[in-house]
């Protein structure tokens, strides 16, 4: 829970001035890209263009990232090369030993992000053959797209990586982690692709604010081994 945000004179201080306070983990994942990018533009507050630059992130990839950063009035190239080098620097940062995964679910500590969005987020994460993360990708935005979403969107990027493992997984903003017969009858279709190709799909998670479903651990995988 966040401290008092209120000086004594009644005004909210600035983020940096909170920060420098509280640390680097008080910021909400808005303000640290406030942080990033320092300033407004004329037209937008930073406050402003950093939900914007948000829900960029979060809807983008990193081949894609910048492009869909610079769409945005009010951040130019320069700001967009600023976030997209912090968040490939954080990235690098969260590879082994931190970005090893000992069990499928341990992958939910780098992608609790996105159970916070109002939107459901389909992922895909890569693994090495070590099980360590490669990349984590937003396949699509929007629970309407799970009925359509095909086996070959997930697989493309993990095949070019060589990717030895894969495993997927999206929020659901209800607050029930509970599968959909749509989560089941994707799944099945991506277990199916997964052992044409060769790539083990070792689960697919569903998470919440608090709380998260786990298809291997509830038995609806079977166990799948590189």
């Amino acid at each position: 829970m966040k401290k008092n945000t209120r000086t004594n004179s009644g005004e909210k201080p600035h983020i940096r001035e909170l920060t420098l306070l509280h640390g680097v983990d008080f910021p909400s994942d808005y303000e640290l890209i406030m942080l990033i990018l320092g300033s407004g533009s004329r037209s937008k507050s930073v406050e402003a263009l950093s939900r914007q630059a948000l829900k960029a992130i979060l809807e983008s990839n990193r081949d894609n990232l910048v492009e869909r950063l610079v769409k945005i009035k009010g951040i130019g190239m320069n700001k967009a090369l600023a976030l997209a080098a912090s968040i490939e620097l954080g990235r690098r940062f969260n590879r082994s030993p931190q970005g090893y995964l000992a069990t499928p679910t341990d992958v939910i500590q780098f992608i609790q992000g996105y159970a916070m969005q109002s939107q459901e987020h389909f992922l895909c994460i890569s693994l090495n053959g070590a099980r360590e993360i490669m990349t984590i990708r937003v396949i699509c935005v929007g629970s309407g797209n799970m009925a359509v979403l095909h086996p070959a969107e997930v697989f493309c990027e993990a095949i070019k990586e060589h990717a030895s493992a894969i495993i997927v997984s999206h929020n659901h903003p209800s607050g029930n982690p509970s599968p959909s017969d749509e989560d089941i009858a994707t799944t099945k279709r991506l277990a199916s692709a997964a052992v044409i190709l060769g790539i083990p799909l070792l689960d697919h998670i569903i998470i919440t604010k608090s709380r998260y479903f786990s298809f291997m651990e509830n038995g609806l995988l079977k166990s799948s081994k590189s």
